[in-house]
């Protein structure tokens, strides 16, 4: 299966409804800030490995307590996906903490300030 292929689409797709299904509904561990979203999801075309990129709204300790209670329910969210999805294999879950939405929210700030007050 190539990286780009409709199949590995809509795999990527699938992972990713049922990771945020499983974060948000079935995790009850308190490092995980309750705004925490799964931005996007790469499984490798062997099904062996999966990148979960997550986005945390709050300071960074928040973001790095939920990227430590993401790492230790690693195994659970594994054996939840395994179960809600009929795949040949269970892709190991990497989580990654996404930057681009602060990163855009950043970048819009600054060009505010450059572009200054607009009179009409």
């Amino acid at each position: 299966m190539r990286k780009n292929s409709i199949k590995n689409t809509r795999i990527n797709g699938e992972v990713l409804r049922e990771l945020s299904n499983i974060i948000r509904g079935e995790i009850k561990d308190p490092r995980i800030n309750p705004m925490t979203s799964v931005v996007a999801v790469e499984v490798a075309p062997d099904l062996k490995n999966c990148k979960a990129y997550i986005s945390v709204l709050g300071d960074e300790d928040s973001q790095a307590d939920t990227l430590a209670g993401l790492k230790s329910a690693e195994g659970y969210i594994r054996s939840k996906l395994a179960k809600n999805i009929n795949l040949r294999n269970t892709p190991q879950i990497r989580f990654v903490l996404d930057q681009s939405i602060e990163y855009g929210v950043n970048m819009s700030k600054l060009i505010d300030d450059v572009n200054g007050p607009q009179e009409s």
